[in-house]
Protein backbone atom coordinates (compact mmCIF):
# COMPACT_ATOMS: atom_id res chain seq x y z
CA UNK A 1 0.00 0.00 0.00
CA UNK A 2 2.88 2.38 0.73
CA UNK A 3 3.80 2.07 -2.94
CA UNK A 4 0.41 3.48 -3.89
CA UNK A 5 -1.24 0.28 -5.14
CA UNK A 6 -4.81 1.29 -5.95
CA UNK A 7 -6.47 -1.91 -4.72
CA UNK A 8 -4.50 -1.92 -1.48
CA UNK A 9 -5.40 1.71 -0.80
CA UNK A 10 -9.08 1.03 -1.52
CA UNK A 11 -9.11 -1.98 0.82
CA UNK A 12 -7.37 -0.01 3.56
CA UNK A 13 -9.95 2.78 3.40
CA UNK A 14 -12.75 0.21 3.47
CA UNK A 15 -11.29 -1.33 6.63
CA UNK A 16 -11.22 1.98 8.50
CA UNK A 17 -14.62 3.02 7.15
CA UNK A 18 -16.21 -0.23 8.28
CA UNK A 19 -14.47 -0.04 11.69
CA UNK A 20 -12.88 -3.42 11.12
CA UNK A 21 -10.79 -4.94 13.94
CA UNK A 22 -7.87 -4.72 11.51
CA UNK A 23 -8.24 -0.95 11.19
CA UNK A 24 -6.45 0.07 14.40
CA UNK A 25 -3.22 -1.89 13.78
CA UNK A 26 -3.29 -0.79 10.14
CA UNK A 27 -3.49 2.90 11.08
CA UNK A 28 -0.77 2.42 13.67
CA UNK A 29 1.50 0.94 11.00
CA UNK A 30 0.71 3.77 8.58
CA UNK A 31 1.17 6.53 11.14
CA UNK A 32 4.92 7.08 10.56
CA UNK A 33 4.34 7.41 6.82
CA UNK A 34 1.34 9.78 6.94
CA UNK A 35 1.12 13.54 7.29
CA UNK A 36 3.25 14.58 4.33
CA UNK A 37 0.43 15.47 1.95
CA UNK A 38 -1.10 18.91 1.62
CA UNK A 39 -4.73 18.47 2.68
CA UNK A 40 -7.23 20.93 1.23
CA UNK A 41 -10.88 21.02 2.28
CA UNK A 42 -13.59 22.25 -0.08
CA UNK A 43 -16.85 23.15 1.65
CA UNK A 44 -19.87 25.29 0.98
CA UNK A 45 -23.63 25.19 0.45
CA UNK A 46 -25.30 22.76 -1.97
CA UNK A 47 -25.08 23.83 -5.60
CA UNK A 48 -21.97 25.97 -5.15
CA UNK A 49 -20.01 23.90 -7.69
CA UNK A 50 -17.69 22.14 -5.26
CA UNK A 51 -17.32 18.94 -7.31
CA UNK A 52 -16.54 20.80 -10.53
CA UNK A 53 -14.03 22.95 -8.66
CA UNK A 54 -12.32 19.86 -7.22
CA UNK A 55 -12.19 18.40 -10.73
CA UNK A 56 -10.48 21.52 -12.11
CA UNK A 57 -8.08 21.77 -9.17
CA UNK A 58 -7.10 18.16 -9.77
CA UNK A 59 -6.41 18.82 -13.45
CA UNK A 60 -4.14 21.75 -12.61
CA UNK A 61 -2.30 19.79 -9.91
CA UNK A 62 -1.72 16.91 -12.31
CA UNK A 63 -0.23 19.28 -14.87
CA UNK A 64 2.20 20.31 -12.14
CA UNK A 65 3.18 16.67 -11.73
CA UNK A 66 1.57 16.20 -8.33
CA UNK A 67 -0.38 13.09 -7.38
CA UNK A 68 -3.84 13.70 -5.96
CA UNK A 69 -6.20 11.88 -3.62
CA UNK A 70 -9.85 12.92 -3.55
CA UNK A 71 -12.36 12.17 -0.79
CA UNK A 72 -15.89 13.18 -1.77
CA UNK A 73 -18.40 12.99 1.07
CA UNK A 74 -22.10 12.56 0.27
CA UNK A 75 -25.06 12.72 2.66
CA UNK A 76 -26.88 9.58 3.72
CA UNK A 77 -30.65 9.38 3.49
CA UNK A 78 -32.25 9.37 6.96
CA UNK A 79 -35.03 7.18 5.56
CA UNK A 80 -33.28 4.51 3.50
CA UNK A 81 -29.74 4.76 4.84
CA UNK A 82 -28.45 4.94 1.27
CA UNK A 83 -26.27 7.50 -0.49
CA UNK A 84 -26.01 8.31 -4.18
CA UNK A 85 -22.26 9.03 -4.06
CA UNK A 86 -22.66 11.09 -7.21
CA UNK A 87 -19.87 13.66 -6.75
CA UNK A 88 -17.45 11.52 -8.74
CA UNK A 89 -19.64 11.90 -11.85
CA UNK A 90 -18.05 15.31 -12.41
CA UNK A 91 -14.57 13.81 -12.01
CA UNK A 92 -14.75 11.08 -14.66
CA UNK A 93 -11.96 12.71 -16.63
CA UNK A 94 -9.51 11.43 -13.99
CA UNK A 95 -10.91 7.92 -13.71
CA UNK A 96 -8.10 6.30 -15.69
CA UNK A 97 -5.32 8.54 -14.35
CA UNK A 98 -2.99 6.49 -12.16
CA UNK A 99 -1.92 9.64 -10.35
CA UNK A 100 -5.44 10.30 -9.04
CA UNK A 101 -7.34 8.24 -6.46
CA UNK A 102 -11.03 9.09 -5.97
CA UNK A 103 -13.01 7.77 -3.02
CA UNK A 104 -16.64 8.57 -2.28
CA UNK A 105 -17.80 8.24 1.31
CA UNK A 106 -21.27 8.40 2.85
CA UNK A 107 -21.77 10.33 6.07
CA UNK A 108 -23.69 7.39 7.57
CA UNK A 109 -25.46 9.82 9.86
CA UNK A 110 -22.29 11.55 11.03
CA UNK A 111 -22.74 15.30 11.49
CA UNK A 112 -20.28 18.08 10.74
CA UNK A 113 -20.09 17.77 6.95
CA UNK A 114 -17.72 14.78 6.88
CA UNK A 115 -17.93 11.03 7.35
CA UNK A 116 -16.68 9.58 10.63
CA UNK A 117 -13.77 7.87 8.85
CA UNK A 118 -12.70 10.84 6.69
CA UNK A 119 -9.68 11.75 8.80
CA UNK A 120 -8.44 8.16 8.76
CA UNK A 121 -8.94 7.97 4.99
CA UNK A 122 -6.77 11.08 4.68
CA UNK A 123 -4.04 9.26 6.63
CA UNK A 124 -4.26 6.29 4.28
CA UNK A 125 -3.98 8.48 1.16
CA UNK A 126 -1.12 10.46 2.63
CA UNK A 127 0.76 7.28 3.56
CA UNK A 128 0.23 5.95 0.02
CA UNK A 129 2.32 8.83 -1.29
CA UNK A 130 -0.27 11.32 -2.52
CA UNK A 131 1.11 14.85 -2.72
CA UNK A 132 -2.25 16.57 -2.28
CA UNK A 133 -5.50 15.30 -0.75
CA UNK A 134 -8.69 17.18 -1.64
CA UNK A 135 -11.64 16.68 0.71
CA UNK A 136 -15.08 17.73 -0.52
CA UNK A 137 -17.72 17.99 2.19
CA UNK A 138 -21.44 17.52 1.82
CA UNK A 139 -23.46 20.64 1.04
CA UNK A 140 -23.31 22.46 4.36
CA UNK A 141 -25.04 25.21 6.31
CA UNK A 142 -23.65 27.36 9.10
CA UNK A 143 -22.91 24.64 11.66
CA UNK A 144 -21.00 21.98 9.73
CA UNK A 145 -17.43 23.04 10.50
CA UNK A 146 -15.63 19.77 11.27
CA UNK A 147 -13.51 20.26 8.16
CA UNK A 148 -11.47 23.02 9.83
CA UNK A 149 -9.73 20.60 12.20
CA UNK A 150 -9.10 17.94 9.58
CA UNK A 151 -7.38 19.82 6.74
CA UNK A 152 -4.48 22.21 6.29
CA UNK A 153 -6.36 24.76 4.17
CA UNK A 154 -10.14 25.29 4.16
CA UNK A 155 -11.79 26.63 1.00
CA UNK A 156 -15.31 28.00 1.53
CA UNK A 157 -17.13 28.08 -1.81
CA UNK A 158 -19.94 30.59 -2.23
CA UNK A 159 -22.01 31.66 -5.23
CA UNK A 160 -24.01 34.79 -5.98
CA UNK A 161 -27.74 34.68 -5.40
CA UNK A 162 -27.99 32.49 -2.28
CA UNK A 163 -29.14 35.12 0.18
CA UNK A 164 -25.89 37.06 0.10
CA UNK A 165 -26.57 39.58 2.85
CA UNK A 166 -27.78 36.98 5.35
CA UNK A 167 -25.11 34.42 4.51
CA UNK A 168 -22.26 36.90 4.92
CA UNK A 169 -23.38 37.82 8.42
CA UNK A 170 -23.91 34.34 9.82
CA UNK A 171 -21.36 32.68 12.05
CA UNK A 172 -19.95 29.18 11.67
CA UNK A 173 -18.87 28.26 8.19
CA UNK A 174 -17.97 31.87 7.34
CA UNK A 175 -15.43 31.86 10.18
CA UNK A 176 -13.44 28.80 9.13
CA UNK A 177 -12.27 29.91 5.68
CA UNK A 178 -8.60 30.18 4.83
CA UNK A 179 -9.66 31.15 1.31
CA UNK A 180 -13.08 32.30 0.10
CA UNK A 181 -13.95 31.06 -3.38
CA UNK A 182 -16.67 32.99 -5.18
CA UNK A 183 -17.58 30.44 -7.84
CA UNK A 184 -19.87 30.98 -10.83
CA UNK A 185 -18.38 34.46 -11.01
CA UNK A 186 -19.96 35.03 -14.40
CA UNK A 187 -23.33 35.44 -12.69
CA UNK A 188 -24.97 38.70 -11.79
CA UNK A 189 -24.30 39.84 -8.22
CA UNK A 190 -20.73 38.55 -7.90
CA UNK A 191 -19.22 41.95 -7.06
CA UNK A 192 -21.88 42.51 -4.47
CA UNK A 193 -21.08 39.20 -2.80
CA UNK A 194 -17.34 39.95 -2.80
CA UNK A 195 -18.02 43.35 -1.22
CA UNK A 196 -20.11 41.74 1.52
CA UNK A 197 -17.42 39.21 2.31
CA UNK A 198 -14.81 41.98 2.48
CA UNK A 199 -17.06 43.97 4.75
CA UNK A 200 -17.38 40.99 7.08
CA UNK A 201 -13.62 40.38 7.02
CA UNK A 202 -12.90 44.01 7.90
CA UNK A 203 -13.83 43.12 11.49
CA UNK A 204 -11.68 39.99 11.54
CA UNK A 205 -8.26 41.43 12.36
CA UNK A 206 -5.31 42.89 10.44
CA UNK A 207 -5.71 42.95 6.67
CA UNK A 208 -2.57 40.85 6.08
CA UNK A 209 -4.11 37.98 8.06
CA UNK A 210 -7.53 37.97 6.40
CA UNK A 211 -8.52 35.14 4.06
CA UNK A 212 -8.08 35.80 0.37
CA UNK A 213 -11.13 36.04 -1.90
CA UNK A 214 -10.78 34.37 -5.31
CA UNK A 215 -13.30 34.53 -8.14
CA UNK A 216 -13.68 31.39 -10.25
CA UNK A 217 -15.83 29.97 -13.01
CA UNK A 218 -15.01 26.29 -12.53
CA UNK A 219 -16.96 25.10 -15.57
CA UNK A 220 -14.77 27.31 -17.80
CA UNK A 221 -11.54 26.70 -15.83
CA UNK A 222 -11.32 30.40 -14.96
CA UNK A 223 -9.51 31.51 -11.82
CA UNK A 224 -8.23 28.06 -10.82
CA UNK A 225 -4.57 29.08 -11.10
CA UNK A 226 -5.23 32.04 -8.83
CA UNK A 227 -7.00 29.72 -6.38
CA UNK A 228 -4.01 27.36 -6.23
CA UNK A 229 -1.75 30.35 -5.62
CA UNK A 230 -4.02 31.41 -2.75
CA UNK A 231 -3.80 27.91 -1.25
CA UNK A 232 0.00 28.04 -1.36
CA UNK A 233 -0.08 31.50 0.18
CA UNK A 234 -2.32 30.26 2.99
CA UNK A 235 0.10 27.44 3.75
CA UNK A 236 2.97 29.92 3.82
CA UNK A 237 1.09 31.90 6.47
CA UNK A 238 0.85 28.76 8.58
CA UNK A 239 4.62 28.56 8.63
CA UNK A 240 4.67 31.80 10.61
CA UNK A 241 4.53 30.95 14.30
CA UNK A 242 1.66 33.19 15.33
CA UNK A 243 -0.57 32.09 12.48
CA UNK A 244 0.22 28.43 13.19
CA UNK A 245 -0.66 28.83 16.85
CA UNK A 246 -3.92 30.56 15.99
CA UNK A 247 -4.77 27.75 13.54
CA UNK A 248 -4.10 25.24 16.29
CA UNK A 249 -6.23 27.10 18.82
CA UNK A 250 -9.06 27.47 16.30
CA UNK A 251 -9.04 23.75 15.52
CA UNK A 252 -8.97 22.74 19.17
CA UNK A 253 -11.71 25.26 20.03
CA UNK A 254 -13.99 24.07 17.24
CA UNK A 255 -13.49 20.40 18.00
CA UNK A 256 -13.71 20.84 21.76
CA UNK A 257 -16.81 23.01 21.47
CA UNK A 258 -18.61 20.61 19.16
CA UNK A 259 -17.54 17.43 20.91
CA UNK A 260 -15.42 16.00 18.09
CA UNK A 261 -12.27 15.43 20.15
CA UNK A 262 -12.66 11.65 20.28
CA UNK A 263 -12.90 11.41 16.50
CA UNK A 264 -10.09 13.92 15.94
CA UNK A 265 -7.39 12.82 13.55
CA UNK A 266 -4.69 11.68 16.00
CA UNK A 267 -1.69 12.79 14.01
CA UNK A 268 -3.03 16.25 13.27
CA UNK A 269 -4.15 16.63 16.89
CA UNK A 270 -0.61 15.93 18.04
CA UNK A 271 0.76 18.46 15.59
CA UNK A 272 -1.67 21.11 16.77
CA UNK A 273 -0.74 20.39 20.36
CA UNK A 274 2.95 20.78 19.53
CA UNK A 275 2.27 24.08 17.81
CA UNK A 276 0.53 25.34 20.94
CA UNK A 277 3.61 24.45 22.96
CA UNK A 278 5.83 26.79 20.92
CA UNK A 279 6.46 29.34 23.65
CA UNK A 280 6.92 33.08 23.67
CA UNK A 281 10.58 32.69 24.65
CA UNK A 282 11.44 31.02 21.36
CA UNK A 283 12.90 33.27 18.69
CA UNK A 284 10.83 34.08 15.60
CA UNK A 285 13.18 32.15 13.31
CA UNK A 286 13.16 29.10 15.58
CA UNK A 287 9.37 29.12 15.77
CA UNK A 288 9.00 29.32 12.00
CA UNK A 289 11.40 26.39 11.59
CA UNK A 290 9.63 24.33 14.26
CA UNK A 291 6.20 25.09 12.80
CA UNK A 292 7.37 24.13 9.31
CA UNK A 293 8.83 20.84 10.56
CA UNK A 294 5.62 19.96 12.38
CA UNK A 295 3.33 20.94 9.52
CA UNK A 296 5.35 19.09 6.89
CA UNK A 297 6.08 16.00 8.96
Amino acid sequence: MLAGDVRAVARAISLVEDRSPQAAPLLAALFPHAGRALVVGVTGPPGAGKSTLVDRLTAHLRRQGRSVGIIAVDPTSPYTGGAILGDRIRMQGHAVDGGVFIRSMATRGHLGGLAAATAHAISVLSASGKDVVLVETVGVGQGEVEIVGTVDVSLVVLVPGLGDEVQALKAGIMEIADVFVVNKADREGVDRLVSEIRSMLSMAGPEAERPEIVKTVATDDVGVDALLAAVESSMAKLFASEAATRACNKALQIHGGYGYTREFHVERHLRDAKLCEIGEGTSEVQRIVIAKQILTG
